[in-house]
């Protein structure tokens, strides 16, 4: 009865943010029916504890739902490579200035990116795809994370720079094959788009 009468006001509240949900379980999947899997699973855990929801920032409230069932169906099928931990060690400056590895991320290749982004670890998935894709501020990401803020700065630092030595890697492996060669130290990414900067809706992974 009482997920009846909150049907009304969970639509309003939550399905709103069905692309956002669906954007962060596909880039954690990396496999569309296991994100269409996860999103379902969210929404009925969503739908179940709604009478708990106070009121607030609705969408982050479902993402973290949308991660913990991610982060439960991996735990039951451990065939799929498990997350390295948070470190606190690293952490960026400051955090309103676009650094080297952001504005190159802004130029790349649609594909090199699905690819660079896919060879990464789930927990540096998530916080690329929350901050960089659904735009959420570094408090946002600890409350879906379950992490202190350090730690979503340090997370991110690491993994904008293994995603760029990935991106690197892939663009030089494509001039190689593209010219005949071996791949060049330095060889720029190829330049595209900017995809992080792209609503789900033209999301490269849709």
């Amino acid at each position: 009865m009482t997920e009846i009468n909150s049907l009304p006001n969970f639509q309003e509240a939550v399905i709103p943010h069905l692309d956002a949900a669906y954007n962060l379980a596909r880039w954690l999947t990396r496999n569309r029916e296991d994100a269409e899997d996860v999103v379902q699973e969210a929404y009925l855990r969503a739908l179940r504890f709604f009478g708990g929801f106070r009121g607030g920032d609705s969408r982050s409230w479902l993402l973290k739902i949308v991660r913990n069932a991610y982060y439960t169906r991996l735990q039951q099928n451990r065939h799929e490579d498990t997350a390295t931990e948070f470190e606190e060690e690293i952490h960026s400056g400051d955090a309103a200035a676009p650094n080297p590895e952001t504005l190159m991320l802004q130029g790349a290749d649609c594909q090199l990116l699905r690819r660079a982004l896919e060879e990464l670890p789930a927990n540096f998935r998530e916080v690329l795809v929350l901050r960089e894709l659904e735009g959420l501020s570094y408090t946002e990401i600890a409350n879906v994370a379950d992490v202190p803020v350090g730690t979503v700065m340090s997370s991110l630092s690491r993994a904008r720079k293994r995603l760029r030595e990935s991106l690197t890697f892939h663009a030089n492996e494509r001039a190689s094959i593209q010219i005949g060669g071996l791949p060049t130290k330095g060889t720029p990414t190829p330049s595209s788009a900017k995809v992080f900067s792209t609503p789900a809706t033209s999301n490269p992974l849709q």
